[in-house]
């Protein structure tokens, strides 16, 4: 899983008024006033930390055209923060007393008198409105009138090797919008933009797995191969299937009968009912019913090459096949979004949200935290909160590339994971046996050593690290109270004394080593597009399983939706109903051969034969209790059912 998104979090924390995420939220709402500014209010978080004084380049032309997005806070929105929590703490009298799309709004959203004095605002500072919805007015203009409208400079800073636009101070808004306005996005033009978490092919480029492979783990010992950690080791799997992950997770006789999955990306596979129908008919999974499977998607896409459009594909279709794997009889809703961009991400979401599309959302997308920016966070945490007060849980991916410091030089987290309004969801590397029955898991880690010239040894075993499940310690979101006497006290405070957000929150397979297969239309070397299935891994694997097994424990409870899980999952810590994930639960290092086509196709230009040891995730430990690996655990028998509990 890759990722390349920036967001933002600003604002105000509620510690004193919130007693269910104590210091969690930062909602952006302007300050009481900007004393460098009288008559104005700040938007908290709008200068981004790369806008410098030693970055500075000079002022933005005037000429030059700003597209920016006013994000209204609504008429409540230290309420509507109180309300998301209090309905999802299982100790609260109110829990499970969700609120509709259309109440919601009524109670919490922008009011028409709001929302006329911020167009009028923007209308006076020579800015036009180009969109009017329930969460924003989106305008266009010259940079003179958006210095106008913000009462700020705009100025041109460099970043890394590039130069992009940003205010020189904090944004401000009349005095007479406080309240009105949560934040402002678009005023630095650096991109934000998401990139989806797995380990794909691209899909306009035919990928096969070579075997030998296990049909289950440990099913097809590598003899002719040499040792590692003292044994002889099985051949990678070649890809679960639905009934072996339902097998492993517990899923009984639930199928998901009666629940709405959402599942947002950038574009759409425009072969996914078939690719979807085929995989399914394959291997044994029911079929769709009509209506099952449909897509939202916006009037038109942007950005195509910039974001690699095709390469979406394959996310889509992965996370589609794997929610339908694991919960066959689930309603699943695609929505796609018109780029990989978090303006066009946001109104996937908000359609979700503002349609009550579903209850459950699978998202397998994201950032490193330190292109998160506080404005555009803002606008993700109002979504999150709006869903949590109408029953809708978001789950996120938590990333794969371990603590990043090998893909960024910099420990850190991903995000969206990092919102303490989301369920961030890590990886392992699962063991499924005969009788599909439940072995172990390890953390997800990969380390890779090739095979030796002379084929009798493992050059530099175990090797070097490959991939694995994001997770550490926020350095931007403050610790909320559900994670509060579960997660370690070293893990909350690595960043901050007072303790920071820890993720993920639960995990399920992910390591592409014990892979999920899936099948997509893909195209061939003699250009025809085909079926073929392949195996895969990543986060993104593991946030729909997740997704799915959610939609089997609200069937479980009768339909009753389960809204924003994180305070439930937490309160059923240490319970049997986890898998508590350790890196070494045989007491042994644990690995896989694999066989791989050196073309990624067939064995024209040769095959390339390597050792995959498991459980080795860059800094990050997967150990007993509570860890930045996987959490409090993945879902054993007995998850799905504990939810009628509550």
């Amino acid at each position: 899983m890759r990722s390349n998104r920036a967001k933002a979090r600003a604002g105000v924390s509620l510690a004193a008024t919130l007693p269910l995420l104590t210091g969690a939220l930062a909602l952006g709402i302007p300050a009481a006033h900007a004393a460098d500014n009288p008559g104005r209010d700040a938007l908290a978080g709008t200068k981004p930390v790369w806008a410098t004084a030693k970055a500075d380049k000079g002022a933005t032309s005037n000429s030059a055209q700003v597209s920016a997005r006013v994000y209204l806070a609504g008429r409540d929105a230290k309420g509507l923060a109180a309300y998301a929590q209090t309905v999802s703490n299982p100790a609260s009298p109110l829990y499970g007393r969700y609120l509709s799309a259309k109440q919601t709004q009524q109670r919490f959203g922008a009011t028409k008198a709001q929302v006329a004095a911020v167009k009028s605002w923007l209308k006076a500072a020579g800015l036009q409105i180009t969109a009017v919805t329930q969460h924003y007015v989106a305008v266009t203009g010259d940079v003179s009138a958006a210095e106008k409208a913000f009462g700020t400079q705009l100025h041109n800073y460099a970043k890394g090797s590039k130069t992009y636009r940003a205010p020189s101070q904090t944004a401000t808004v009349p005095e007479g919008l406080k309240g009105a306005v949560l934040t402002v996005t678009g005023l630095d033009n650096a991109p934000h933009k998401a990139s989806h978490k797995d380990q794909l092919p691209p899909p306009d480029a035919v990928f096969k797995n070579a075997g030998p492979f296990s049909s289950y783990y440990g099913s097809n010992t590598a003899t002719t191969l040499p040792d590692a950690y003292g044994t002889k080791i099985p051949y990678a799997v070649q890809g679960y299937t639905g009934k072996q992950l339902r097998a492993a997770y517990g899923a009984g006789s639930y199928t998901g009968k009666g629940v709405r999955v959402a599942i947002t990306d950038a574009y759409a596979s425009p072969t996914i009912a078939f690719d979807a129908g085929t995989y399914a008919k394959k291997h044994g999974d029911a079929a769709y019913a009509s209506g099952q499977l449909r897509q939202v998607l916006p009037g038109k896409y942007t950005k195509t090459k910039e974001c690699g459009a095709a390469g979406w594909y394959g996310e889509e279709t992965l996370d589609v096949e794997a929610v339908h794997a694991v919960a066959p009889a689930a309603s699943i809703t695609y929505v796609g979004a018109a780029s990989c961009y978090d303006d066009d991400l946001l109104d996937s979401l908000g359609k979700i949200v503002d349609g009550h599309l579903a209850d459950i959302v699978s998202n397998s997308w994201g950032d490193i935290e330190a292109n998160e920016t506080p404005d555009v966070a803002a606008a993700y945490d109002q979504v999150f909160q709006f869903g949590a007060v109408e029953g809708i849980g978001f789950y996120f991916s938590s990333g794969d590339n371990g603590d990043e410091i090998a893909h960024t030089g910099t420990k850190q987290v991903d995000t969206p994971a990092n919102s303490a309004w989301v369920t961030a969801v890590g990886g392992t590397s699962l063991a499924v046996g005969k009788g599909d029955k439940y072995q172990w898991e390890t953390g997800w880690g990969t380390e890779k050593a090739n095979l030796s010239a002379d084929g009798k040894s493992w050059t530099g075993f175990p090797g070097a690290f490959t991939s694995g499940a994001g997770g550490g310690t926020s350095k931007t979101v403050a610790e909320p109270n559900y994670q509060k006497g579960v997660v370690p006290n070293t893990l909350a405070t690595a960043n901050n004394a007072t303790g920071n957000r820890v993720v993920p929150d639960i995990a399920a397979i992910a390591d592409p080593n014990t892979g999920f297969k899936v099948g997509q239309t893909q195209t061939f070397p003699d250009g025809s597009q085909q079926y073929s299935e392949y195996r895969i891994g990543g986060t993104s694997l593991a946030a729909p399983v997740i997704a799915a097994v959610q939609a089997l424990s609200q069937e479980a409870r009768g339909g009753k939706a389960i809204g924003f899980a994180n305070p439930a999952i937490y309160a059923k810590y240490g319970s049997r109903v986890y898998h508590d994930v350790t890196d070494t639960p045989t007491g042994s290092g644990l690995a896989v051969a694999r066989v791989d086509f050196v073309n990624g196709f067939d064995a024209a230009d040769g095959l390339a034969t390597s050792v995959r040891s498991l459980g080795k995730d860059s800094s990050l430990s997967a150990v007993k209790g509570y860890d930045d690996v996987t959490g409090v655990g993945s879902p054993a028998p007995g998850y799905v059912t504990s939810w009628s509990r509550h």
